[in-house]
């Protein structure tokens, strides 16, 4: 489970403010807004559940009451939430609520089911997201991602050294000297190299890089390279990145990649929340 919320009462709210910054026009014309009532967020189909404790704290913040019925984390294809209250409180925070769930939900539902493909193949290997979750969104987007059983392979670029071709670009020594000054800084981290052929890779894995992250391997080219590799006495981790998804996952995994790496889960469609309004 991973029932604590990602987002803050100020970051809520603006997403409340965003909606309705002068209220809601349709509820105010009718004067139905004092009028008693009850909400119910329900999966249509298996799901797993993103953004509950979030969309709880929106209907909070708008007036209404509101309690969770699956945790973010939990396998769900019933009862979601319910929120109570007048109708203006509900009508305020209900499609706002609606599509955090839903769009979350498809992430962590997207990651949950490429995690099941490698456990039923009989693999341990971990499935890390990277940072290209859409702008303004990373704080729901890693809690989908571990939602559904994954890790994040980069939340920034403050805290990881990974070394980019973009950054070999500017430097004027060999690769030995370039993992050493690395080291020489920053001693308790490993020195990730991002490698797009065979040569490079072998060619940092002698210059001493800790981890390789092969972009867009085949899974024969990276079958190949392990052997390769071996046969040098040489053993960095091998990440795979670049158009891993639910139908090649197994493949990589066979082939011997020690981590997955994959943006694939961001772009998954919403899952559907019916809601459904009631009187009091």
């Amino acid at each position: 489970m991973t029932s604590t919320r990602a987002l803050s009462d100020a970051a809520l709210a603006a997403l409340l403010e965003e909606d309705a910054p002068y209220g809601d026009l349709t509820t105010q014309v009718l004067g139905i807004g004092a009028a008693p009532a009850t909400l119910s967020f329900t999966a249509r189909g298996e799901m797993t559940v993103c953004g509950g404790e979030e969309a709880a704290r929106l209907f909070e913040l708008a007036g209404a009451r509101a309690r969770v019925l699956a945790p973010s984390g939990s396998r769900s294809e019933g009862l979601l939430l319910t929120a109570e209250g007048d109708a203006a409180s509900l009508h305020r925070a209900w499609k706002v609520a609606q599509v955090l769930v839903e769009l979350y939900s498809g992430i962590a539902s997207a990651t949950a089911a490429l995690v099941a493909s490698l456990r039923a193949a009989g693999f341990a290997t971990p499935l890390a997201c990277t940072r290209k979750h859409f702008p303004g969104t990373k704080a729901m987007s890693a809690k989908a991602v571990r939602c559904g059983g994954g890790y994040l392979h980069r939340l920034g670029l403050s805290e990881t050294l990974l070394l980019f071709h973009e950054h070999r670009l500017f430097l004027d020594e060999d690769r030995a000297a370039t993992r050493v000054r690395f080291q020489a800084v920053q001693p308790e981290r490993g020195l990730m190299v991002e490698v797009s052929d065979r040569e490079e890779a072998l060619a940092w894995a002698a210059a001493g890089a800790t981890a390789l992250q092969l972009e867009r391997f085949d899974p024969g080219q990276l079958a190949a390279l392990e052997r390769d590799l071996a046969s040098r006495g040489l053993k960095p981790l091998l990440a795979v990145a670049g158009g891993v998804n639910a139908g090649n996952a197994v493949a990589y995994a066979s082939a011997g990649a020690d981590l997955l790496v994959s943006s694939a889960p961001y772009h998954a469609p919403p899952k559907d929340v019916k809601v459904e309004f009631r009187r009091a």
